[in-house]
């Protein structure tokens, strides 16, 4: 049972990244099988809030295998729905997954959220700005879906209690300065690219802004976007001197992409994600053991 120890509590944030998402899904499998809870606030973005999900829930690679089980069912993505309703890739078979298939605990997850707060970051499509969706039993898989509706590759929207909303990458990526906003003082920040990337204007940011030409906040979402990133990425470099920020982050490109991958490469993340929790778990133990002499 998930239950944050000590004086140093921290907020976890869940970086999204589609199927990358098995790097940090290894890390939080480490976190799991070593009892490192020592978190008091979780936010997910994205792909980062199924990963987180799964841990919150208590589930030992159980992530892992619907990570699998997706890049496996030919009903999730598929190139000639790429221009219709449902986009590239179909949002609403990882519901139906949770539910049916790779059963989520929702019930262990919801004993973690009503003792600290659970956060799942969306964009209102109206406005572009943040919101920071808090999943309840009844909505939970429906907070996912809606983090995780990506402009162009996927249906692109989500309604949610009364409100449709896009990924939550549009507008806070790596919301560490909102935590920071919300009284975090120690954060760590499960990455899916490495540290040093920036983006610059892409292919399908051209595509994305044309497509949405006649959406005037959307089409701004799509040409933003890479400089919203880069500006959270500094600012997590360069936070206030009173904020403690620690990453994982990979040191090169995963081996999966964000909605191209395979088993092979799934399984190759996971792993580095295993071992980069584990040796910081064991960074942090020694830490504490120096700490006492």
């Amino acid at each position: 049972m998930i239950d944050a120890k000590g004086t140093n509590q921290t907020t976890l944030i869940v970086e999204g990244g589609g199927f990358k998402s098995a790097f940090t899904t290894g890390i939080l499998d480490a976190f799991q099988v070593t009892g490192h809870h020592p978190f008091n606030r979780y936010i997910g973005i994205s792909g980062g809030s199924i990963a987180m999900s799964y841990f919150l829930s208590g589930q030992y690679r159980v992530g892992l295998e619907a990570l699998l089980h997706l890049a496996q069912d030919p009903n999730f993505t598929a190139f000639s729905r790429t221009f219709s309703q449902q986009g590239f890739m179909d949002l609403d078979v990882i519901a139906a997954v949770a539910r049916d298939r790779i059963v989520f605990d929702l019930l262990a997850a919801m004993k973690v959220s009503l003792r600290y707060p659970v956060n799942f970051v969306a964009t209102e499509e109206m406005t572009g700005r943040a919101a920071y969706l808090k999943p309840n039993r009844h909505n939970w898989l429906d907070a996912i879906v809606a983090s995780s509706a990506i402009p162009f590759f996927t249906k692109g929207r989500h309604n949610f209690e009364g409100n449709t909303y896009i990924d939550g990458g549009c507008s806070d990526p790596l919301p560490a300065q909102w935590a920071y906003e919300q009284g975090a003082r120690k954060v760590l920040v499960l990455r899916t690219w490495p540290r040093e990337m920036r983006f610059e204007r892409t292919w399908a940011d051209v595509a994305g802004s044309y497509y949405y030409r006649s959406d005037p906040v959307l089409r701004s979402i799509v040409d933003r976007g890479h400089l919203i990133y880069n500006e959270q990425a500094d600012f997590l470099e360069n936070p206030p001197q009173d904020l403690d920020i620690t990453q994982l982050a990979p040191e090169k490109l995963l081996a999966s992409g964000t909605y191209l991958n395979s088993v092979e490469t799934i399984m190759k993340d996971y792993g580095h994600g295993l071992d980069t929790g584990l040796r910081f778990v064991n960074s942090q133990a020694r830490s504490q053991v120096q700490g006492a002499f």
